[in-house]
This record gives C-alpha cells, sequence and structure tokens, in this order.
C-alpha cells in the first residue's frame, strides 16, 4: 500500500506523429547527416565550425547524441490531455496531432488503451503565427440520459500572433477571437467544484488567457453557451451548406498588469472574501490610520503570477469594479467550414485559397482596452526568475519553479513561501489529491480509535508530485512540512501533465450524478510511448505518530521480511509471528499479514495452527461490540482447514495390511458380470494398453501421489458456513487435491472409513468428494492398467459415498434418474481415459445394483416370502442408462485401442501432416461428432498411417463370412505386398476386424472408403505439393462398391477442391501454349509444375470415375444408412456420405466433356508438349460449357465442327503420338519392351490408345491416328511393335502404302549414305524405275535409320502382302522386294 506509477494507456504509433511535428529529428535525417554533409538541405546553416566538431566526434557518441536529439523532441512540444482521457493534443510551431484513445489487444494478449491519431495538420491562419499553449476541455453533456461522460472535448489553441481559437476534436475550427495582440503565453482554466465545507466559496468556471503584460478571463457559462452554438452551426453547415447562426459574444474581463517587469506563467485564485482582521489591515496599509472601513467585506478575484521584478506578483481585482466586455466573434462561416470539413477528412486542416483569406486577414476585429490592475504585493528577490506555477485543488498552495532549480511552496492566502526544494531544475509541477475512505477505519471505541469519531466526513491529503527531467526521476511529497512518500525511475524525455480542471457545464445540481475525472495527473514517456498515472494511498499523508495504519503497514514489512528470512529454527519464527501479528491494528491488515504467514511455505503446519489459534484467542477476548466478524470467521474458517490437512495427513502415514488381490470370480461377483465377460474385459484392456503408447497423462512417482503442502491445500479449498467448497482451478490441481485425500485409499494402504467419515465430518459434500474421486481415478489410467486391486478399492469408497447423506435423494425410485448416479455418468462420458472410465462405470454399475436391490427388498419384504431371491434382478432406469454408458465406453475402448495402433514404414517419406498427434476420444465426442463421428475419426488414422485401401478390404473380408475363395486369395497376395513395405500389419488386421464387428454400420466399408477419400483430398488441400494424398484419394474413391455414394463423393470432391484449381490450370495453359514453367505454375495455381501433371491426371481419374458411376447407379439402389443401437442418439454435422446421397444426378455428356478437356491438359503437361492451346481444341459453345456445375444443363458443340478446329485436333493428336513413341523409344532404347511396358511413368495409362479414344470425342478419324503410331513406331525401328499394331489398323491398304514409302527411305539410306559396300554399284543393277525412286527419297525424314536388312526385307513383305495386285505402287513394292533380298546382310 504505498505510491504506485501505473500505465494506463500507450502510443499506437508515436514515431509517426514525431516525424509530423519534427521532420528535422527523424531517424534517417540523421544518418543523412553523416553520410554526406553536402547532401544536407539546410548545409548553410551549420558553418564550418560545426564539420569541423563533426569530424572530430566519436562515431558512437554522434550516435548517442542523435538519439537524445530525438527522445528531446517532446521538451519542444506542446502537451494538453483531457482530464477525461478522451483526447490528446501535441503541437509543435504550426503542426498539431490529435490522439483519441482506443481499446486494442497488445502484442502479449492483454487488453489496453492505445493512443491512435485521430486528425494531424497545421493550425496557423495568419503567416508565422505559432502554437504557444493548448487546452482539452471537456464539456458536459445537457442530456437527462447522459452516462456521466463528456458529451464532446473542445481544443483550445493559443498563438503568439495573440488569437485564441477553438476546435472540435476532428480539427474544425469553431471560432477564433482575437482579444490582445500580443503573444498568448498561458492557457488554463478552472470548472465548477462542490465545496467541502460551508464556509467555502463556490467558484465560477472561467478560462483565463496570460498575455506579457495583460490577463484575460472568459466566463464559463457564456462561453460553454458559445461553443454549443458554434458547434450546432457546423453540424448545420456540414448538412446544409448555407445556414449561418451568429453564435452568442462571450463576456470576458481584461485586466492589464502593472508595476511588474516579466511575467510568464500566473494561477488564477479564484473569488475570495477577506476576514474583518485582514480587511482592516489590508484598508490600514492602502489608506492608513483614517482609512474608512465598510461593514462587510469585498469579494474580489486574487491572480498570481509569475516572473521578475517581483518574483511572484499577487493581484486582486474587485468585483463590480470592471464592467463585462463582449467580444466581437470572428466565426468560420459555413463555406468556410464546409472547406474545413473537407480538409479535416483528408488528415489536414487548411483553408481555401490565399486570395479568399486576404479579406479576413485584413478585417482584424476590434481590441479592447485593459482595466488597469496594479500589483497588491509580491517577493521581490531581483534574481530570481519564475518558470512555473500550479495550483493546488483546493486553492490555497501553489508550487512554483524558478530558474535556480528550486520548487518554492507558496500560501497564497497569506502570500507567504512555507518550503522550498533544492536541485529540481527544468523541472515539472503536479499535485494529487487524495480523499480518506471511511470503512478502512477501525471500529473500536471512541476514546481509544485514531480517528476520533468514525462517522465524521472524510478527510482530504494533498501531495506534490516533481518531476526532475536533469535526474530522471519522479519524486512525491506530502504537504506542507511532509516528507517524500515515493520515488520512481521514469527517464529524462517525459512530459508530466497537471490539468487542474475537471468538466466544464457542471452545477452543484447535475454534477452530483457524474463520474469523476480518469485521473488527476499524468506522466507521458516518449520513450516507452506509455501514459502512466500515479497512486498515492491517503495514509501516507499522515505523521507516524499519528498513523496507526502506518505502523500497521511497517510491521507487515517486517512480517514479510521475517517470513522470507532462512531461520532454521520454527519456534523463533511463530513466536515473532504471533507477537507481530498482533500489535497490528486495522483488522484489514491482520487479515493480509495472516494471509502472509498461511501463503509461506517455509512455516510448519505447527506453526500456522498456533498462529491462527492465537489469534482467534486473542479476538474473542476483547469486547463483542470492537471485535471485526469478518476477520474472526476468516480465522475460524482457516482453523477448520488446518486441523483437516492434520487429520488426512495423518491418516495417509498410517498403513494398514493390504488385502489379498481378489480372485476373477470374486472380481465378476462384485462387478455384477459374468466371468466370460470379464476376461473379455481384460483382453480389451491388455489391447487398449499394448498400444497405449500415446497417453498423455503419465503416472507421477507414487510417494509423491498423496503429498501436498498446506499453502497449496488452502488456496484450494474455502469454509463457508459450515461447508467446504473447492475453489475453480486447473485439471492438474484438482487431480492433486484428490490425490491427497483418495491416492493412499485406492492403493489399499490406507483406511478408506477413516477418511470418508473424516471427510463428510469436516463439511464437505457427497458431490465434491465423488468428483475429487472420479478425477483422480480417470487421471491414473496407466497405474490403474497395472493393479487390478484399485478396482475393489474404488468400489469401496464408492459404497461408502453413496451411503452418505445427500448423496441420493431420499425421494429416487427405480423410475426416476438420480442425479449423484448422473454425475459420475456424465464423468465418464466426457473422460478421454477409455480405459479407466470402462473400469469406473463397471464400478458404478455394480455399486447402484446394490443401492437397488436393497430398497427393493425393503419393499417387497413383507410381499416375496420364497428365499430365492437371487435368480432376478430389479430393473431401474439408471440400470439401464449404466448398460447404455458400459456399451458406449467400450465401443469407444476399441476405436481408441486401434487409432493408437501404428505400423512402421520402412523406405516411404512421410509427410508433415501425416505426423500431427491424433486427438482422444471420449464418448462425449463421438455423441457431438454427428453419424460420421467414428468413421472420421478412422479415416484421419488410415491417412496418418499411410495404408493402402486394400489394406481395409482385405480386413473387411477376412472379416466377412461369406466371400469366396477366389476373393479372399486375391486380397491375401495384394497383402503380402504391403506386408513387404511395413511392419506390424498383421496386429493392425486383427485391431480392424475388431472394429469392424464392433461398428458393423459406422464402419461399413463403403463408409470407410468415403471418409478416408474424402481425408486424403482434405489433407491435400492443405499442401497441394503432396500429390499422392490426391491420388490416395481417388484409390479410395474407386473403392466404394455403391455407385450412390460414389458419385455423390466424386461430386463434392470436384465441386469443393477440384474445379477451381482446374480453371486456374486451363486458362495458364491457353495462355502460354505449352506446359508451363514451375514459376508460372506456383503463382497461378500454387503448385509445382510436377504436382501439377499429376493433379490433372487425378482430375481426369476422377471425372472417369463419376462418368462410371453415374452409369452404375441405374442399375443399385441407393444404400440405407444404418447406426449401432448404442450410438441412435448422436448428434452434430451432417455425415459426408448422408450429403452425397443428397447430391444431384450429373449431366452425363458435360462430365464427358470436361473429361476431355481435362486429358487434353494432362497429355501437355506430361508430354511436355509445345504450340497447343487447350482451349483452340473446342468451339465457342465447347468453351462456354467448361467449368460449369456438373449438374447443370450446358449448350454443348453438336454437328459438323469447323475444319480449322477440326484440323487443330488432328495436329494435337499427332503431337501427343509424336511424343508418347518418343518416351517410350528413349527410355527403353537397351533393352526389349512388351507392349504392356509401353509406359513405365505410368502404369496401364496407353497413350497412343488414348489419343486413338480421344480422336472419337474430337470427330477425328481413329484409324488416321493409329496409323500414324504404326508409322511412327517404324521411324523410330521398333518394327515388333510396328507390327502388333498394324493389327488394330482398319485400312491396311493405306498404311501399306505408308510404309512402303518408310522401306523406300531405309533402302535409300543403305544404298546411298554408304551403309552397304558397293552401294552404288547395286543401284545400277536395280530397274531404273526403281533406282529413279529410290534416289528421290529423303532419309532424313525418318528417326532411326540404322535398321538391318533383314527387317526392311520384313516390312516389304508386309507391304505386299496387305496392297492388292491393282494398286499403282504394287510393281514398284514387287521390285523392292527383289533389291532387298538381293542385298547381302
Amino acid at each position: 500500500m504505498s505510491c504506485a506509477l501505473v500505465p494506463f494507456a500507450h502510443f499506437q504509433d508515436l514515431e509517426l506523429a514525431r516525424d509530423f511535428l519534427s521532420p528535422h529529428r527523424r531517424q534517417g535525417s540523421a544518418a543523412v547527416g553523416k553520410e554526406s554533409a553536402g547532401k544536407s538541405a539546410s548545409w548553410e546553416d551549420g558553418g564550418w565550425g560545426a564539420w569541423d566538431e563533426a569530424e572530430l566526434q566519436e562515431p558512437e557518441e554522434e550516435e548517442s547524441n542523435s538519439k537524445n536529439q530525438r527522445n528531446y523532441w517532446f521538451q519542444d512540444c506542446v502537451l494538453s490531455l483531457s482530464p477525461t482521457n478522451d483526447l490528446m493534443v501535441i503541437a509543435n510551431e504550426q503542426k498539431a496531432v490529435f490522439l483519441v484513445p482506443k481499446w486494442k489487444h497488445s502484442d502479449k494478449g492483454k487488453e489496453e488503451m492505445q493512443y491512435a491519431v485521430g486528425w494531424s495538420g497545421s493550425l496557423n491562419v495568419e503567416e508565422g503565427e505559432c502554437v504557444s499553449s493548448v487546452l482539452c476541455i471537456p464539456l458536459a453533456s445537457q442530456k437527462r440520459s447522459s452516462t456521466g461522460r463528456p458529451d464532446w472535448t473542445c481544443i483550445v489553441v493559443g498563438f503568439t500572433s495573440g488569437y485564441v481559437r477553438f476546435y472540435t476534436e476532428s480539427g474544425v475550427l469553431l471560432l477564433a477571437q482575437l482579444l490582445n495582440e500580443d503573444p498568448v503565453l498561458q492557457l488554463k482554466c478552472r470548472t465548477y467544484e462542490i465545496p467541502r465545507h460551508p464556509g467555502v466559496i463556490e467558484q465560477n468556471e472561467e478560462l483565463s488567457i496570460l498575455y506579457p503584460a495583460a490577463i484575460v478571463t472568459i466566463d464559463g457559462f457564456s462561453l460553454f453557451q458559445s461553443l454549443r452554438a458554434c458547434r450546432n452551426q457546423v453540424a448545420r453547415a456540414a448538412a446544409s451548406g448555407n445556414e449561418n447562426v451568429q453564435p452568442p459574444p462571450l463576456a470576458y474581463k481584461k485586466w492589464g498588469l502593472q508595476d511588474v517587469d516579466t511575467i510568464v506563467d500566473h494561477a488564477s485564485i479564484g473569488i475570495m472574501t477577506l476576514c474583518p482582521f485582514d480587511q482592516m489591515k489590508t484598508a490600514s496599509n492602502i489608506g492608513g490610520y483614517n482609512a474608512a472601513i465598510k461593514t462587510s467585506p469585498p469579494a474580489m478575484s486574487q491572480y498570481v503570477t509569475v516572473g521578475a521584478n517581483p518574483f511572484t506578483g499577487f493581484f486582486f481585482a474587485l468585483e463590480g469594479s470592471s464592467q463585462p466586455l463582449l467580444s466581437h466573434v470572428a466565426l468560420a462561416v459555413a463555406s468556410k467550414l464546409t472547406s474545413a470539413l473537407f480538409n479535416a477528412a483528408s488528415g489536414w486542416l487548411g483553408w481555401k485559397s490565399k486570395h479568399e483569406e486576404e479579406p479576413v486577414q485584413k478585417q482584424k476585429p476590434k481590441v479592447e482596452p485593459a482595466t488597469p490592475l496594479a500589483v497588491r504585493f509580491g517577493l521581490p528577490d531581483s534574481r530570481r526568475h519564475g518558470e512555473r506555477i500550479c495550483l493546488s485543488p483546493c486553492n490555497t498552495l501553489a508550487a512554483v519553479t524558478d530558474e535556480f532549480g528550486r520548487v518554492i511552496l507558496l500560501d497564497v492566502t497569506r502570500g507567504l513561501a512555507v518550503r522550498m526544494w533544492k536541485g529540481y531544475r527544468d523541472a515539472e509541477v503536479g499535485w494529487i489529491q487524495t480523499v480518506e475512505d471511511l470503512q478502512e477505519r477501525e471500529t473500536e471505541k471512541m476514546d481509544s480509535s485514531p480517528f476520533g469519531n468514525v462517522q465524521g466526513p472524510s478527510r482530504v491529503a494533498q501531495f506534490l508530485v516533481i518531476y526532475a527531467p536533469r535526474r530522471g526521476i519522479l519524486e512525491v511529497w506530502s504537504t506542507q512540512q511532509g516528507p517524500r512518500v515515493g520515488a520512481f525511475n521514469v527517464g529524462k524525455y517525459c512530459r508530466l501533465l497537471y490539468p487542474g480542471y475537471k468538466i466544464m457545464g457542471l452545477n452543484n445540481v447535475t454534477s452530483q450524478g457524474w463520474q469523476p475525472q480518469t485521473y488527476q495527473i499524468c506522466l507521458v514517456d516518449p520513450v516507452s510511448a506509455s501514459v502512466k498515472t500515479v497512486h498515492v494511498p491517503f495514509h501516507l499523508s499522515l505523521s507516524d505518530k499519528k498513523s496507526e495504519r502506518a505502523k500497521d503497514i511497517h510491521l507487515v514489512k517486517k512480517l514479510n521480511a521475517l517470513l522470507k528470512a532462512k531461520t532454521s529454527d520454527p519456534d523463533l519464527i511463530e513466536a515473532e509471528a504471533k507477537g507481530l501479528i498482533l500489535d497490528i491494528k486495522y483488522p484489514a491488515t491482520k487479515k493480509q499479514a495472516l494471509e502472509s504467514i498461511l501463503t509461506s511455505e517455509l512455516v510448519p503446519l505447527s506453526s500456522l495452527t498456533n498462529i491462527t489459534q492465537t489469534l482467534m484467542d486473542n479476538l474473542k477476548k476483547q469486547e463483542l461490540e470492537c471485535v471485526d466478524e469478518g476477520l474472526l470467521q476468516f480465522c475460524a474458517n482457516k482453523l477448520k482447514l488446518l486441523h483437516l490437512f492434520e487429520l488426512v495427513s495423518k491418516l495417509n502415514s498410517q498403513s494398514i495390511q493390504k488385502e489379498t488381490s481378489p480372485s476373477d470370480n470374486d472380481l465378476a461377483k462384485l462387478l455384477r458380470i459374468e466371468e466370460k465377460d470379464l476376461h473379455r474385459l481384460k483382453t480389451l484392456l491388455e489391447n487398449y494398453k499394448k498400444e497405449n503408447t500415446q497417453t498423455t497423462t503419465q503416472l507421477t512417482d507414487e510417494k509423491d501421489d498423496d503429498m501436498l503442502s498446506v499453502k497449496i491445500f488452502l488456496e484450494y479449498l474455502e469454509y463457508e458456513k459450515d461447508v467446504i467448497t473447492v475453489k475453480n482451478m486447473e485439471d492438474g490441481e484438482y487431480v492433486a487435491l484428490g490425490s491427497f485425500f483418495f491416492w493412499k485409499c485406492l492403493c489399499g494402504e490406507s483406511s478408506t472409513e477413516e477418511m470418508c467419515q473424516a471427510l463428510e465430518s469436516a463439511g464437505f459434500s457427497p458431490q465434491t468428494l465423488l468428483s475429487l474421486l472420479l478425477n483422480l481415478w480417470l487421471s491414473k489410467e496407466n497405474y490403474i492398467l497395472d493393479k487390478p486391486d484399485s478396482v475393489s478399492c474404488l468400489h469401496t469408497i464408492l459404497s461408502l459415498l453413496s451411503k452418505m447423506k445427500v448423496a441420493i435423494d431420499e425421494s429416487w425410485d427405480t423410475q426416476s434418474v438420480s442425479p449423484w448416479w448422473q454425475q459420475m455418468r456424465t464423468a465418464c462420458v466426457q473422460s478421454e481415459s477409455s480405459a479407466a472410465a470402462l473400469l469406473s462405470a463397471h464400478v458404478g454399475h455394480s455399486v447402484t445394483a446394490e443401492i437397488i436391490d436393497s430398497v427393493t427388498e425393503k419393499k417387497f419384504s413383507q410381499i416375496i416370502v420364497s428365499s430365492d431371491t437371487e435368480s432376478w434382478e430389479a430393473l431401474s432406469l439408471d440400470t439401464e442408462y449404466w448398460k447404455l454408458l458400459l456399451k458406449q465406453l467400450e465401443d469407444c475402448l476399441i476405436l481408441q485401442t486401434l487409432l493408437h495402433s501404428k505400423v512402421t514404414k520402412r523406405t516411404r517419406r512421410v509427410s508433415s501432416l501425416q505426423t500431427e498427434p491424433l486427438g482422444r476420444l471420449s464418448v462425449k465426442k463421438l455423441l457431438e461428432a454427428g453419424k460420421g463421428g467414428i468413421a472420421d475419426a478412422v479415416a484421419k488414422w488410415v491417412f496418418r498411417q499411410g495404408f493402402s485401401p486394400i489394406i481395409l478390404n482385405v480386413a473387411q473380408y477376412k472379416n466377412t463370412t461369406d466371400s469366396t475363395e477366389e476373393s479372399v486369395e486375391m486380397y491375401n497376395n495384394l497383402f503380402l505386398e504391403e506386408l513387404e513395405a511395413a511392419t506390424g500389419l498383421e496386429r493392425i488386421l486383427e485391431l480392424l476386424q475388431v472394429a469392424y464387428q464392433q461398428f458393423p454400420c459406422s464402419l461399413e466399408v463403403d463408409v470407410l472408403h468415403a471418409h478416408c477419400s474424402w481425408e486424403c483430398i482434405v489433407q491435400w488441400n492443405k499442401d497441394p505439393e503432396e500429390a499422392c494424398f490426391l491420388n490416395r484419394s481417388i484409390d479410395h474413391l474407386r473403392c466404394i462398391i455403391n455407385a450412390h455414394i460414389q458419385h455423390g463423393i466424386a461430386l463434392m470432391m470436384w465441386n469443393t477442391f477440384i474445379v477451381k484449381r482446374l480453371s486456374s490450370a486451363t486458362y495458364l495453359m491457353d495462355k502460354v501454349g505449352k506446359a508451363p514453367k514451375d514459376r508460372l505454375c506456383r503463382r497461378d495455381v500454387g503448385m509445382s509444375d510436377t504436382a501439377m501433371t499429376a493433379f490433372l491426371g487425378c482430375c481426369s481419374e476422377l471425372l472417369q470415375t463419376l462418368l462410371e458411376a453415374d452409369m452404375s447407379s441405374d442399375e443399385m439402389q441407393a444404400p440405407v444408412l444404418d447406426t449401432e443401437d448404442a450410438w441412435v442418439s448422436v448428434e452434430g454435422p451432417v455425415s459426408i456420405v448422408e450429403l452425397a446421397l443428397e447430391q444431384k444426378r450429373i449431366h452425363y455428356p458435360l462430365v464427358e466433356h470436361q473429361f476431355v478437356l481435362c486429358t487434353i491438359l494432362y497429355a501437355i503437361m506430361r508430354l511436355s508438349l509445345k504450340g497447343v492451346k487447350p482451349l483452340s481444341l473446342f468451339d465457342s459453345k465447347g468453351r462456354n460449357a467448361f467449368f460449369k456445375d456438373l449438374t447443370s444443363i450446358q449448350l454443348l458443340p453438336s454437328g459438323d465442327m469447323d475444319p480449322n478446329v477440326l484440323s487443330i485436333r488432328q495436329q494435337f493428336l499427332l503431337k501427343v503420338v509424336n511424343a508418347a513413341v518418343q518416351t517410350v523409344c528413349s527410355s527403353q532404347k537397351d533393352r526389349e519392351i512388351s507392349e504392356e511396358d509401353f509406359f513405365p511413368f505410368e502404369k496401364g495409362k496407353n497413350w497412343p490408345t488414348l489419343a486413338a479414344d480421344l480422336a472419337q470425342y474430337l470427330q477425328i478419324s481413329e484409324d488416321l491416328v493409329r496409323r500414324h503410331y504404326v508409322c511412327e513406331l517404324y521411324s523410330y525401328g521398333m518394327d515388333h511393335l510396328g507390327e502388333e499394331a498394324f493389327l488394330q489398323v482398319a485400312d491396311k491398304e493405306v498404311l501399306a502404302s505408308q510404309l512402303l514409302m518408310l522401306a523406300g527411305q531405309r533402302l535409300a539410306f543403305a544404298l546411298l549414305h554408304g551403309q552397304i559396300k558397293d552401294g552404288m554399284e547395286l543401284l545400277t543393277r536395280l530397274p531404273p524405275t526403281l533406282s529413279t525412286w529410290l534416289k528421290a527419297m529423303d532419309p532424313q525424314e525418318i528417326q532411326n535409320v540404322q535398321v538391318p536388312i533383314a527387317t526392311t526385307a520384313r516390312l516389304v513383305s508386309k507391304v505386299i502382302e496387305h496392297l492388292p495386285e491393282n494398286h499403282g505402287q504394287y510393281s514398284l513394292a514387287l521390285n523392292l522386294i527383289e533389291a532387298v533380298e538381293a542385298i547381302p546382310s
């Protein structure tokens, strides 16, 4: 409870304001000057000497000085902050910045107030005038519904030209006033204050303006009305632009201050009246011995000035001696207001052009002469020059600073200097007024109370705040002769702001409901860009002799020091602590001291109990009316908690003999289940434990589970009205408290009955204990699975808790749900520890059944006479809920076991998306995840494991009894292939089969594949570079058997993830006319060129699957989606499969049209084709139909196509064939290949066959493509492949004619280019017709001329075989075969 410097706001961007107000102090300006003096814009001002000094200066000093200069910019500015903290103004020369507060989140995430620039611009109207003083005056609202905040804030600005101008928060000029032609030195304001005592005179509101030789006071009421009228005029001018209402004139008084050399600052004390003695003394000093004295003392306005000769001057103006003057208001008319509003909106305040301003500047308002006012008296100190004066809030004291570095405290009533501080050069001063809180006084007897009557008025203390910028220190002093009560190191570049006024426009009635000002004084720090205020407690104003609170604070500090001291003797600490806490007088401080002792970790439990007991005994010895009931109750509550802690610790330390572990038969009877069900439960728990390697809750050291410090114990619990409640805390703290109570009991090492009895007697409710027990049990899952004995211990504890009073309502019957068991079921439902929750549910079900049986036996004991009652079980609603929960928890356990299982991949790279941890499951999560929640969880696990869809099918087929031997054998062969790539798959298959059996509906194979497909494409969308994810998604999609689901999933994938990227890829490829480079693909499509190639291939596969599903859906019915009985009550989002079944049927021709485009795009990217614009292969109708909704009916091309388009299509298909054959030849040049291994880069993709299929869609002859393919194969010398492809050609006669030309080119190369010896000689032996034909051949047209003659001979034989005898080239072919056979091979 000492002084505190509290930050309450920060600046959002103070450097922006600095660069605007002081451009020469920018960070870059100094650097520019250092780099080159010749580049400086103001090099003439420096002089040669300045350069020499700069050269001699060290670089570090230069940087330090430039930084200091940048920080000193605040000292050159004029600052003002509204007392309600809603506006700050910073002005320098002609410019000003208006800052408004906004609530924003800081870098640390906390919400704080930040000042942001609301308006910035130039305020000068006349040339050469600068801002000399600024005030921000909040004006009260006149509305009855006002909340106590000001209506708006007026900015008053004084200029060196003598003008005083008034602005709105947005920089709009309201009115301008020229009251004196000298510069304005200082603006000060006084607002209404409710008098604290009946004899104090009410002070009127006023604005005082100081000039070098005059002072002007404007009446507050007149100013308030004028500003309201001007602001209304602004609103009307902005709305209509033609209204011009003249506001009322200002009422002011102007005094010419005489007999003073220099005045730099002033303080308006207000109206005062002299007491009779002072009245007679003043009259004698002025009029002499025979002076006349009026019967009633006159009222006077007092002004105090500081300057030179005298150092401080006291002026008194008699009320009524001067009539108020009516000013000539220079109002900014509507046309100018419109201009001002426009300029304010643009961020700069300016006026119209110069020729429009000249008439206004020439017509200056009339300046009234001042009424002379001579100085009454002063403090004559010829060598001392005053700088600032600051009036205290109660108008009795004033602080004055001078050039000698002194701060002088003045008694303005007596005109005396009562105190002086030295060593405060350039100091800034302000005041803080603190009101005493009456509730803090100790309620003791009248004669022993340190304050006398506790019902008396609140006392007020004043503190002087001094900021010494030379030393960078802020000090707080108690006045008048008090000590320094606070000091803070704040830096050398701050500004201390003390407004000294509040809200203008209030009176003694309206001021009652208004909120006080936000702050009294504040410190603005430009280095940290923060605004801070000072908080001073009232008790610091009291002297040590009279302040019991100060003594108490001293004792508390001494106690804290004692508790922190490293003393080994606890008895010594206890004795001293008792003495200190008993010496403290105030109850609140006693409570604070006791809390410090109780939170200390060094004080043992016995000492805490003794200290609390001593304090409580001391309070009971006092008289009843003097005892603080709150403190007494606090001690009693803490004492009970300490006794409870001691008792629990004692019970935990008493070890008992452990019971023998129960057999399976005993455990089955205890849980009321069959032995086979118990064995199944154990098997499930063993599987879970084996796979549960990622459990977040790890078992802590068993020795520390029952240890809890007293400090933490007291922090966790509260004792009120004989009931112990647990505070809201984190899960770990909740578990720690439960461990302290029940861990030893669960381990069988402590007496369960004694512990439960002790906790019940202490005041714990059974519900609280049940919550603590369940939190502990569910968090210790690892230990529980290792120790089956804990189940019987839990059964014992739960039985005891259930038998406590208020645990189970007496009105509960078997047909209603008990809140007690519902609380336990809720905890199990929400728990992510599936195994522990399942065991606790079995225990809960067993205890419930026991209680129901006992209740039923009591009811029917008189009816049922037979002793054979063991064969039946009483039914109840709670029992049915338990059975449902057990089934749900078992399902959740099996599912969690599956999701924990892992396989070890040997070679495959793992993406970062596959390493993200899976969240743990709970029954609540599954119930809220919707019907597809279970399949979605498994799909996420499948994705992270990277399983092939085959794994899911293998498990399903092994699980199905009616699968054929052939299908099982096929899946087994595929599984063996997967087994080679990963280890641990056999275990995965077993867990999958168990999950399929447990969830026959939720994990139906089509549903699971649908969710897996969707999960893979969602993850691919996060990282499109991982093309394998998209490919795996298509694989899962193809595994879906039901065509309706397959159709819907494919359509959703297309609309959600594919069509937008495909559209971008299409337009990019059409723009560049070839396969785009990697940079363009990343820019436009968001993936690399390799990934985009795979993407286009998957798009083609997706559309082909969609077409097949649409055709197959007519032949099968839509599936019926069922849910397991235990999960009928699921709620949440609609499952993916349900959404898929709701999709509309596609328009088959439109999808086929889109499929053709995807195939073309894929061919261009995969084969790196150039000179192909994919959209040019289609007419306008075809282009417009792309990327439309696949379920809509679009206008597609029909009839004959434009011959130009057909020509482009044919060229494209031939390019595809060329590129495909070239790729095969280059990659398989050195080894023999078969037709099945055409394209090893893509399994099952035969590009020539695909080109022939495309030809059918593109209205191009398929046979033409096939003939070209055969010719290309022979051209590359792959005759054996050409012979196989020859069989697929329909028009073999045309193909034979084409191959004849190719054979001639081969033979021409052999004879004419030296492949055969004596080639020219052989050429001369040939028939002339053949010789001439061969010479005309160009061997360069074929790709591979190095073909054996025997191979060419087979080609010619094949040509003759398919050429008819009447063909024009048949004879040429015969001659050619003879020539080839004649050539030696």
